[in-house]
Order: C-alpha cells, then sequence, then structure tokens
C-alpha cells in the first residue's frame, strides 16, 4: 500500500495541471454598452408593451407590466453573459447582432400577429447563431426568444410551440458543427421537411388549430405553407450569412474551409515566392493539428490560422534561412544584428498588411501577431553581444501581443518545435525528443509567453506528447532501392 502522503501529493499534482487559467473575455466601450443597453430596453418594451392596451388600466396591470419587462431585460443580460462566457473574444457587433435578430424577432410578431408561424420566425435566425458564435449562444437564443414572446404562449397551438422549439433545437446543434455550405443547403431542406410531417401528424387533427381537416390542402394549406415558408427563408438566410460574415466578424467552419484552401491567392503566392516557408508551414500545420486534436480545440481554426502564420515573409522571402539556395545570406552582407532583427520584425507588421489586403478574419489575422509574440530574437541578440553594441532586449524582441488563445499558443510551441524535431538525428531517442520539445516550451513559459493563452498544465502536457507523436510519424528510413543501367527504380 502506498504511503498516504504520496497519495495526497500525488492528488495535488494531477488537480494542479488541470488547473486552466481564468479567460478574460475582451473590454466592450461604453458607448457600445449603452447601445447594447438601449436595446435590451427596447426589446423589453416591445415584449411587454400590450399589458398597458387595456381599456380600464389600474394598479395591477401596471405590475404586470412592470414585472413582465424586468423578465424579458433580465433574459436579455443572461443571454449576453452566457455568449460571453462560451465565446470571451466575442466583440461588441456580434452581440449587436445576437439582440437585433431578437429585436426584430419581437417586431415581427407584433406586426404580423398569429398570422405568421413562429417556425419561420425563430428557426433561421439560430441558424445564423450556431454557424457563428456556437450551440450553446444558439440554445440560449432560442429559449429566450421562445420566453419573451410578446404574447401569451397560451394563445399559441402548443404542439406548433413544441414542434417550433424541437427544430430550433436541431438546427443550433447541426448548424455549429455543419462545416460545408452543401450541408447547410441540406439542412434547409430536411428541417422544413421535418417540421411539415411533424406538424400532420401532431396538428391536423387538433380542433383548436384546424377546424376542417379538408382545409390543409384546400381553403388554407396552413401546415404546407408554414413549412414552405420556413424553406425559403432558411435558404435566404444561408445566402446572406457570407454577408454576416462579412459585416459582423463571423467565422464560420465553412469560412475556414474555404480560406484553408491552397488554392487561394495568398498560398499560392507564398507555396511559389517562399516554397522554404510554404513547407515549413504544412509541416507546422501538421503539428498545431494534432496537439489541438489531443486538448479538443478548434481544429479548422488552427489549420488555417497555420497556413496564414508567415505570409509577411513573402515580403522579403530570400531574408529568411529557410527560403535561401545556400549561396549568399543578405544578413552576413548588412552585418548588423540591429538591421536584421528590424527585418524578422517586420515580416509580422508586413503579414498584418497582407491579411488586411486580403481581408482575412480577425481570429485568423491573429495568428499572424501572436504565434510569436515577444519573444527574443535569440541568434541575432547573441551576435549583438558579441560585438558589444549599446542596445535594448526589446530591440530584439518581437512586438506581440503574446498568444490570446489556446490555438495561437499552440501555433507558437509548433513554431518552435518544428525546426528542432526536424534537424534532430534520425537514431534520436523518444526520451531525447521529449526533452527538445519541453526545453523549448519551457522557454516559452517562462518567458511569460503563455500566461494569457488560458492554456492548463494539463493541456501543455499533452500538446508535448502529441508533437512526440508526430516527430515518431515522420521519423522513419528509406530503403534504399536498387537500379538499372538506365537509372529506373527496378
Amino acid at each position: 500500500m502506498q504511503n498516504p502522503t504520496k497519495i495526497l501529493k500525488k492528488i495535488n499534482y494531477f488537480w494542479r495541471r488541470s488547473q486552466v487559467p481564468k479567460q478574460v473575455p475582451i473590454q466592450i466601450s461604453t458607448i457600445d454598452k449603452l447601445i447594447i443597453f438601449l436595446i435590451c430596453i427596447v426589446i423589453s418594451i416591445i415584449s411587454s408593451y400590450e399589458i398597458l392596451l387595456v381599456p380600464t388600466l389600474v394598479v395591477s396591470d401596471v405590475f404586470s407590466w412592470l414585472l413582465t419587462f424586468s423578465e424579458v431585460l433580465f433574459t436579455c443580460g443572461f443571454l449576453i453573459l452566457i455568449s460571453r462566457k462560451e465565446n470571451p473574444n466575442i466583440n461588441s457587433r456580434q452581440i449587436l447582432l445576437i439582440l437585433s435578430l431578437l429585436l426584430i424577432v419581437q417586431m415581427i410578431k407584433n406586426i404580423f400577429g398569429f398570422g405568421l408561424s413562429p417556425l419561420s420566425i425563430i428557426v433561421p435566425p439560430a441558424l445564423i447563431i450556431s454557424q457563428g458564435m456556437g450551440t450553446v449562444t444558439a440554445l440560449a437564443w432560442v429559449s429566450i426568444a421562445s420566453l419573451s414572446w410578446p404574447d401569451s404562449i397560451t394563445n399559441i397551438n402548443s404542439n406548433l410551440l413544441l414542434i417550433t422549439l424541437l427544430c430550433a433545437c436541431v438546427v443550433s446543434v447541426l448548424g455549429g458543427r455543419i462545416r460545408s455550405r452543401a450541408q447547410l443547403l441540406q439542412l434547409s431542406i430536411f428541417v422544413p421537411t421535418g417540421a411539415l410531417i411533424s406538424q400532420w401528424l401532431l396538428i391536423r387533427n387538433d380542433s383548436n388549430y384546424l377546424v376542417d381537416n379538408q382545409e390543409f390542402f384546400t381553403s388554407n394549406g396552413k401546415i404546407f405553407s408554414d413549412s414552405l415558408l420556413l424553406a425559403i427563408i432558411m435558404l435566404i438566410t444561408i445566402l446572406f450569412i457570407p454577408i454576416f460574415e462579412s459585416i459582423f466578424g463571423l467565422l464560420t467552419k465553412a469560412r475556414l474551409l474555404e480560406l484553408a484552401d491552397k488554392e487561394k491567392p495568398l498560398i499560392r503566392r507564398l507555396s511559389i515566392e517562399a516554397p522554404g516557408t510554404f513547407e515549413h508551414t504544412l509541416l507546422i500545420c501538421g503539428l498545431a493539428e494534432e496537439a489541438t486534436r489531443m486538448i479538443g480545440g478548434d481544429i479548422d481554426l488552427i489549420k488555417t490560422g497555420s497556413l496564414y502564420h508567415d505570409v509577411g515573409k513573402l515580403h522579403a522571402p530570400n531574408w529568411f534561412i529557410e527560403n535561401q539556395d545556400g549561396t549568399k545570406n543578405p544578413h552576413d552582407e548588412i552585418d548588423d544584428p540591429l538591421k536584421s532583427a528590424k527585418v524578422l520584425q517586420a515580416h509580422v507588421d508586413e503579414g498584418l498588411k497582407f491579411a488586411r489586403k486580403n481581408r482575412l478574419p480577425t481570429p485568423i489575422a491573429n495568428f499572424i501577431p501572436e504565434h510569436q509574440g515577444t519573444l527574443k530574437m535569440g541568434y541575432f541578440l547573441n551576435k549583438a553581444e558579441e560585438k558589444k553594441l549599446n542596445f535594448n532586449e526589446s530591440d530584439f524582441r518581437y512586438k506581440g501581443p503574446i498568444p490570446q488563445s489556446k490555438e495561437t499558443a499552440i501555433l507558437m510551441l509548433a513554431d518552435g518545435c518544428e525546426a528542432a524535431l526536424r534537424a534532430m538525428d534520425i537514431n534520436a531517442s523518444d526520451y531525447e525528443a521529449l526533452e527538445t520539445i519541453s526545453k523549448i516550451v519551457n522557454t516559452r513559459q517562462v518567458d511569460g509567453q503563455l500566461n494569457d493563452s488560458n492554456l492548463s498544465r494539463g493541456e501543455i502536457f499533452l500538446i508535448k506528447k502529441s508533437f512526440l507523436n508526430v516527430w515518431k510519424r515522420i521519423r522513419h528510413r528509406r530503403i534504399q532501392y536498387p537500379t538499372t543501367k538506365n537509372n529506373t527504380f527496378s
């Protein structure tokens, strides 16, 4: 039996290793907060004002209005808290989008009354939110949109409300996982079809909803028209999703996959003008993707961000060792560590310029400066010390910021480990490789580069292990094939 003290120490070790630093949400300006609050007030008024329209207003009616107003205002605040909890990097534009969609729903309901099915009002916005901000935020929005309905839900057919909520939940869950426009089109067909079948089974015999079953396809056609309208609105929503992506800075999985296409002009330029950097990028992608999969991060995000993280080297490819042919090195010709350091820093600045010019989404553009953080340019710093130049250490550090997400932090670690692992002897042991990886990762930790990344100790351990696994896969010998007189392989 183990010593109780050792057991307690082991438990404490694993607990500390699992701790995740608290990620602070991005700050929202005072003006944006005021606008958000005013929209919440408007939503609350629209959802509750009909209570005050009774012919004989009494104190109880005022109290009922105040209660409804407060409930809707509270739920709006709760929705904002949930969205910021799920997406700490959510900005004010995206919060305004969520609230604006809620406001539009309430206004449409007041204008059309019960002449318009809640199916076509609640389900399409859920698709937009789930695509851009995740399933949890979309589910919260659906719940609040249903609860803050301007009229009492008792006036709505209960089966219809149930079908609406089910369809909205399905769209919220699947919409957060869909990775292509084709799948979105499939969803816009299957959900209305499911709604049509569900309404036919649950509502067609409801005397409160249809007076006569003959009205289904003859005079009324309510069930069919509801589903058809839902399909049309969902198709229109899919067409407008790219516009929402551009205006509100949404980053959907479909958008990420489109940007990751290696035939994109910027990536194509990188492969032609800076082939060494491009090869380096592909190797980093492998390391970063495996590490992200290991800790349960956003694989599509880091895969795309990795492809663009070094595009700034296009401004001067031959100044970087991976693109040099071994004949001459520009850094040796200028023989000035300070100028060389400025050239290295310039690839970050130029990368951000390329990102703006090519309208890369902010989460992708963030990979460009954050993968370097405020790291030291060790080689040129040592050169400056050897020459005994007068300098500050900050002259040989990147401008930052340090990684603000798990994905950018993983890319920083992969960028540092890639060259070291590739340079290792093929006969090196797993222990030697892990020691090399640990040394690089620990150096970044001690330097404070991972302080804002929200990576836990356990996740850092898994990242090291994933890098080792990738190295073991790419470390292999090739068979020396015999050749014929014609120098062809047999």
